[in-house]
């Protein structure tokens, strides 16, 4: 089965509303409604954790939550100059190295905002030097007063406009691909549940997280909410297979290889042997890459929630990571949709992921 035309325009859309963090609603509408299609059990809490839930057909069945996070990076309107420009600070990891002539689109308070950010040409900087990393945008106004009557203040946010390109009919190249690719794979799990005949063993949540990429703080909240026996949680990882990149510093990752399951403290060996023999068995290409201490997404706070919860991290590869031009392979997200569907229908019962003596 493969990803529909349908599915992508969904894609496409979910890509071209902004999401930074801590500003997510209104993409996470676009995934609720998006659910609903799909099951009538769509909720969202306080901060706009959105989640939509499949029950197994026997009731006190356990629960496997499969999590992915809504936000993007992002920036902050931080100081507005008498002069009419904006200085902003980053939200989550925005590399400001990247961020000089590039457009920006600001969420005012009467609607969206187009703006640009300084670059001074190479001819006025002396000897060709690099500039400054702090970075300011221009809006087109010529006073603070200018700039408050489009609708901006200090705190408003924006992100880049970059919308998405198909390159070379199986490349996706845009800004946002982490980690708005693996709410997408949420809902092709949703839309292949809803079509299963045979009931389901386990409960399943899908679940849109919000503010990873400022902490992992969504996860947290919904783990503790949902309190699951287990969970996998679906990101993005570095694919290593661009110029430049040392394979024995940060790992062998191919891009159109398929997601690459981690290793780690946070990943329990038991979720990862399963998810392994899966594959496995119904030939789905799987890589593999290390994690010893922390993982850097939210699996770092579900696992630890309450007692503990057996967890696992599933990641799509992705090159140019926290820029404009993220660039991820439909063959990996394909090969990922599959691998957790097929996880589903391989629960029981009676499974259980926990150590015993």
């Amino acid at each position: 089965m493969k990803i529909s035309d349908d599915s992508l325009e969904f894609l496409t859309e979910l890509l071209e509303t902004p999401s930074p963090s801590g500003f997510e609603i209104d993409a996470q509408r676009i995934w609720a409604d998006e659910m609903r299609k799909y099951t009538e059990d769509v909720q969202c809490d306080t901060y706009g954790n959105t989640w939509a839930t499949f029950h197994a057909d026997k009731e006190n069945a356990p629960t496997l939550m499969i999590e992915a996070h809504a936000d993007e990076i992002g920036f902050m309107i931080r100081h507005i100059t008498p002069e009419g420009f904006l200085y902003v600070e980053r939200v989550g990891g925005t590399d400001t190295a990247i961020a000089r002539g590039r457009r920006v689109r600001f969420l005012g308070s009467q609607g969206e905002v187009m703006g640009i950010t300084g670059n001074t040409a190479i001819h006025l900087r002396e000897g060709g030097e690099k500039q400054d990393l702090e970075i300011y945008i221009d809006v087109g106004a010529s006073s603070d007063k200018e700039v408050a009557d489009l609708g901006l203040r200090v705190g408003h946010v924006g992100v880049y406009c970059d919308g998405p390109m198909l390159m070379n009919e199986n490349k996706l190249v845009c800004r946002a691909l982490d980690n708005r690719l693996s709410g997408f794979v949420l809902s092709e799990i949703a839309k292949r549940l809803c079509k299963q005949k045979k009931p389901l063993a386990w409960n399943v949540a899908l679940v849109n997280a919000v503010q990873e990429e400022v902490g992992c703080i969504g996860a947290g909240m919904i783990t503790h909410r949902i309190q699951p026996e287990a969970a996998i949680c679906i990101d993005v990882t570095h694919a290593t297979d661009s110029p430049g990149l040392d394979k024995g510093k940060f790992g062998d990752i191919k891009l159109g290889k398929g997601p690459a399951v981690i290793h780690g403290t946070a990943n329990h060996p038991n979720l990862v042997a399963r998810l392994e023999i899966v594959a496995d068995k119904n030939k789905i290409n799987l890589q593999h890459e290390a994690a010893g201490r922390r993982t850097g997404t939210d699996t770092d706070s579900i696992y630890v929630s309450r007692n503990g919860v057996a967890s696992a991290l599933v990641s799509l590869p992705l090159r140019y990571m926290h820029s404009p031009v993220e660039t991820a392979a439909l063959s990996d997200v394909e090969d990922t949709i599959k691998l957790l569907v097929e996880l589903i229908k391989s629960l029981k019962p009676g499974d259980s992921f926990g150590h015993k003596l």
